[in-house]
This record gives structure tokens, C-alpha cells and sequence, in this order.
């Protein structure tokens, strides 16, 4: 391999890195914890099944994206309890969804006004050479996309 091309390839990994990085501090910014009225989430059993970082990112992520679809569709401060069960993420190498994709699934159920129903919001996740390197933000970023999922079916209710 020549100079040039290992050349060309840390500056196509940069300029990707560069361009993906707007992006990915919007995600964080709306991903802070903060204060959102009764919206409670539970991860101790996707705890338990998952570990970490999975259940971080879940307890992290899904209630302000709750918050944000409930607002949009005119319920914000709305009391929803949510119990988040599994997350399970497909292979990364691409699978059997369409265009090669590989399926994502986040499970729990929802509680709103008193009545319990189960959830599942499926995602479809497409690889891309660069996240074969960063491995942990690919999964980071699945787990965000199945929480904008999930939370825009409580918000729909379901």
C-alpha cells in the first residue's frame, strides 16, 4: 500500500468524522438528563439482561425523547412510567432487513393514567465501513434511534 492512499484514507476517515460530528452533539445535547415532569423510566431489568452501557444510554436517552413526542403531539407533562425489558441490537456486519439492514428492537411497557401495555419499537440499522472502527458510537447510536422509536409510540399511544 502507498503513502498516497493511506493518506487519502485518513483524510476521508477525518473529513467523516468531521462531518458527523454536528450531528452527534445535537443527539447529545438533547440526550442531557434533566428535569421531565412525570415521565419515569426503568432500566434495572434491561439492567440485569443487557448491562452496561446499553441501560445508560437507554436511561439517558428515552426520557427526553418522551418528552419532546409528547409536547409535539400537544401531551407534555403527561405522567408516563416506562419499564424498559430489552434492547436488542441486530448484527453490525448488516442482516436479513431490508436493503441488508439489521433489525433493532427495544421492549418494556408503558404505564399512562393507570393502564399497563406492552411495547416494541423496531429500528433498522444500516452499516457503514467507519463503524466497523468506532464500534461503541454505532451502538450508542442505535440505541438513540430506538429510543426517538419507542417514545414516538408512547406519544401516539400506541
Amino acid at each position: 500500500m502507498s503513502a498516497f492512499e493511506l493518506t487519502r484514507r485518513a483524510a476521508l476517515v477525518a473529513f467523516v468524522a468531521l462531518a458527523g460530528s454536528p450531528a452527534v452533539a445535537a443527539r447529545r445535547a438533547l440526550a442531557t438528563p434533566g428535569p421531565f415532569g412525570g415521565i419515569r423510566v426503568n432500566v434495572a431489568p434491561l439492567l440485569e439482561h443487557s448491562g452496561e452501557p446499553t441501560a445508560g444510554w437507554v436511561q439517558q436517552t428515552l426520557p427526553p425523547a418522551i418528552a419532546q413526542a409528547l409536547a409535539s403531539v400537544g401531551r407534555g407533562g403527561a405522567s408516563v412510567a416506562v419499564t424498559i425489558e430489552y434492547v436488542i441490537l441486530g448484527p453490525n456486519s448488516g442482516g436479513v432487513g431490508p436493503a441488508g439492514s439489521s433489525p433493532d428492537q427495544m421492549i418494556g411497557t408503558v404505564t399512562i393514567g393507570g393502564v399497563t401495555s406492552p411495547l416494541r419499537a423496531t429500528t433498522y440499522y444500516y452499516p457503514m465501513p467507519s463503524d466497523n472502527t468506532m464500534i461503541a458510537q454505532s451502538n450508542y447510536d442505535r440505541v438513540y434511534q430506538l429510543s426517538q422509536a419507542f417514545a414516538s409510540w408512547v406519544a401516539r399511544g400506541y
